[in-house]
């Protein structure tokens, strides 16, 4: 017998059919303003206090982190702010990660104490607004500070030089409440190979492995933004804890030698650990990497050309620079990047590190902390569900914190890793 539909059912198809899209499917901006409800960011890293540094040598003085859009380097060297609350708070940040930065060109001794100065600054700004930053040193202290309205502010360390060498100073960075540290910074330290300098471990010495062992013990977060390949291998060989990637992309997409790649996020999983996203153009666009490289060779090409010219050669630069401007990049390239790690390793393994007041510039569309809200409009709008995105801004990050934590209570009665001290 043929099927005949009823008027009814007619109806409703003509229905469907001739519905808006937005009657069918939640629009991008409704999902990723629902996600943003439910789950505030929680960013794995953010230099203000090495912009304090530099603009103010710590001095805080009349500094007013409510905002900073006014503040000034008065030598004109560094970069306006691209944090405060105001724009923490628009850009639906709950929690986030300060680093506590020293540079790696600073001698061992040096930087432990500039290393000191710098969580003593970030402290001292929490103190100060007490009714929107909360200081935090656990993942149920992040979640009752967001709960609470109130930004949780940790602390974490970016480069193995700021412990000296010394599982002593590393067990008193942790006492003072550092929750991660990147195990290298731009160069290789004595135990850990950095992935921008030329290789002279192999990647972890057997010292670099107890470090992260001792990690693992104290509850300390394994930051592997910054390391080589190979220490990132060693590490998650080592690590009984997921790792982080604080401030990381892929280098599938981007070729830098500070992203991750394929071999590592294969094993990422495993791990339980998460990649970062950072907004920096030349580890975002692989077309801005490609411009750097480009700029070198013609920089390198009229110097050859012009040898006893500088001034023929600066001039030459100068027009090629102004012919050929710096790829920007856009929010479609981080998005590309999360797109990525996730297909890879799973949407369980990515956060968002922006580097904000680290970097000079970010990719347009993405200037300041108040910009997270259109990333996730732009993943809702290439599929990602709620829950993705609930993941991605901040429950990978508190999944990641409690399983290190957890491991950490599990060894508790462990007695601390010893290294002898060099004097």
């Amino acid at each position: 017998m043929l099927f005949r539909p009823s008027l009814s059912l007619l109806a409703v198809a003509a229905l469907a059919v001739t519905a808006p899209a937005s009657a069918q499917s939640a629009a991008p901006e409704a999902v990723a303003a629902a996600a943003l409800k439910a789950a505030l960011v929680w960013d794995g890293h953010n230099d203000v206090p090495d912009k304090l540094r530099d603009m103010r040598r710590n001095v805080l003085g009349t500094f007013d982190f409510r905002d900073t859009r006014a503040e000034r380097d008065p030598a004109g060297k560094t970069p306006p702010f691209q944090t405060d609350i105001a724009r923490l708070r628009a850009g639906k940040v709950g929690a986030q990660f300060w680093s506590v930065y020293v540079s790696a060109a600073l001698s061992e001794p040096q930087a432990v104490q500039a290393t000191l100065e710098q969580i003593d600054v970030m402290k001292r700004v929490i103190a100060r607004h007490p009714a929107d930053l909360a200081y935090c040193e656990t993942a149920d202290c992040a979640a009752r500070a967001m709960k609470e309205g109130r930004i949780a502010s940790l602390l974490g360390i970016e480069g193995g030089h700021s412990i000296g060498t010394s599982l002593s100073v590393l067990r008193q960075m942790h006492a003072l409440g550092v929750r991660y540290m990147t195990l290298t910074h731009t160069k290789n330290n004595a135990w850990a190979d950095a992935g921008t300098d030329t290789p002279v471990h192999g990647g972890l010495t057997d010292l670099g492995r107890d470090v992260v062992r001792e990690m693992n013990r104290l509850g300390m977060l394994v930051d592997l933004s910054h390391v080589s390949e190979a220490t990132m291998l060693d590490a998650l060989e080592t690590s009984q804890a997921p790792v982080i990637f604080s401030h990381s992309n892929a280098t599938a997409v981007n070729g830098h030698a500070r992203n991750v790649p394929d071999s590592v996020l294969d094993r990422l999983k495993a791990n339980g650990g998460i990649v970062m996203v950072n907004f920096y153009p030349p580890f975002v666009s692989e077309a801005r990497r490609q411009w750097i490289g480009a700029r070198a060779a013609e920089k390198a090409r009229l110097e050859a050309l012009n040898l006893g010219n500088p001034k023929a050669s600066e001039a030459g630069f100068e027009a090629w620079v102004k012919a050929n401007p710096a790829p920007a990049g856009a929010i479609s390239d981080v998005a590309d990047h999360l797109d990525h790690i996730k297909r890879r390793a799973g949407a369980a393994h990515v956060g968002l590190g922006a580097d904000f007041d680290g970097i000079e510039v970010a990719v347009d569309g993405l200037g300041d902390v108040s910009t997270y809200p259109a990333l996730f409009v732009e993943l809702a709008r290439r599929g990602w569900t709620q829950a993705e995105l609930e993941g991605l801004a901040s429950r990978n990050m508190m999944r990641v914190m409690r399983a290190a934590e957890a491991y950490a209570a599990s060894r508790k009665g462990a007695a601390p890793i010893e290294n002898p001290v060099g004097f």
